[in-house]
């Protein structure tokens, strides 16, 4: 008679509620993020547990660029991951399957104080972004948003850019490239505009603030193979986290501290992004458009088929 009992006793406290209710259960997932300073809110959020709350068990997995990224949640191995808008539209136009699921990192939109910019040395005869016509300029990927918006500033400043010759540079190489006088000017973003000023760099163009007003520089973003509960808690945990670092400058730089290699005294100086919560779509366009124009999409993308 013991085991009916057992079953008995099972049943009744399964229909008072004794259990665990369903779908309260901790999701384990991985996200592929670049390590730079862009990713602090993900970082951040971990850290004040905004993902514990949402019930995910959240892994950091570095990757390389948004390329590896795009591929590393297209085949499974992130179920979610952050990219470059470029990148994203690229992959969009190319057929893979992503989809936005938060923002990322966004433009400070300021003239001399945004974390991306293009320098160059301080006796280069380049004074303005006009003067980058026909230059040889390093960015961290051809055919990416680092062309796209260095156009896009010398185009506004009335010069002629389809002259200018983009040289692939690993953002670390681009200070000593410029020194060396490998290159007349150099696209980075921060640290790396800090540490090339800090060595006499000077900056003539703030590409991400010339291109468009506030805009989105990178997004959050899975597949539609990821469960949809599962996506909807990843973003609460995201826009929170976003939010917050947003309003806490000085636990973004300490938090910088725990996954990066720059330096303290270099973390204190740079130039922050911003981190809304919302995806700016007009910029995004803009993007598209701009790269389009430049060649470095094929055809037109709906944007809104990539950000929802």
């Amino acid at each position: 008679m013991r085991r009916p009992l057992l079953i008995l006793a099972a049943l009744l406290l399964t229909a008072c509620g004794g259990t665990q209710p369903e779908g309260s259960a901790t999701t384990k997932v991985t996200a592929g993020v670049i390590a730079i300073v862009d990713t602090a809110p993900i970082h951040l959020g971990k850290a004040k547990g905004f993902f514990t709350e949402q019930r995910i068990d959240l892994a950091i997995t570095p990757v390389q660029g948004g390329a590896a990224a795009v591929s590393g949640a297209v085949s499974g191995q992130f179920q979610f991951a952050f990219a470059n808008t470029t990148s994203l539209l690229t992959a969009k136009q190319q057929g893979l399957d992503v989809k936005v699921v938060a923002n990322g990192v966004s433009s400070t939109g300021e003239q001399g104080k945004d974390f991306s910019a293009v320098l160059v040395k301080p006796d280069s005869p380049i004074k303005a972004a006009k003067d980058l016509a026909g230059r040889k300029i390093s960015v961290n990927q051809l055919k990416n948003i680092g062309d796209t918006t260095v156009r896009a500033s010398v185009r506004k400043a009335g010069g002629d850019p389809t002259g200018i010759e983009f040289v692939e540079l690993p953002f670390p190489d681009a200070p000593a490239a410029l020194q060396s006088g490998r290159v007349d000017a150099i696209w980075v973003v921060e640290p790396f505009v800090s540490q090339a000023i800090s060595q006499g760099a000077r900056p003539v163009a703030w590409n991400f603030a010339d291109a468009a007003p506030d805009l989105t520089v990178a997004m959050y973003f899975t597949t539609s193979k990821t469960d949809a509960d599962l996506t909807k808690r990843f973003t609460a945990a995201m826009r929170k986290s976003l939010e917050y670092a947003d309003a806490h400058p000085d636990e973004v730089r300490e938090v910088l501290k725990t996954y990066t290699k720059i330096a303290p005294e270099v973390i204190a100086k740079i130039y922050l992004p911003k981190w809304p919560v919302e995806v700016n779509k007009a910029s995004v366009q803009t993007i598209a458009d701009l790269a389009l124009a430049d060649g470095v999409l094929n055809k037109k993308v709906d944007v809104s088929a990539l950000v929802p």
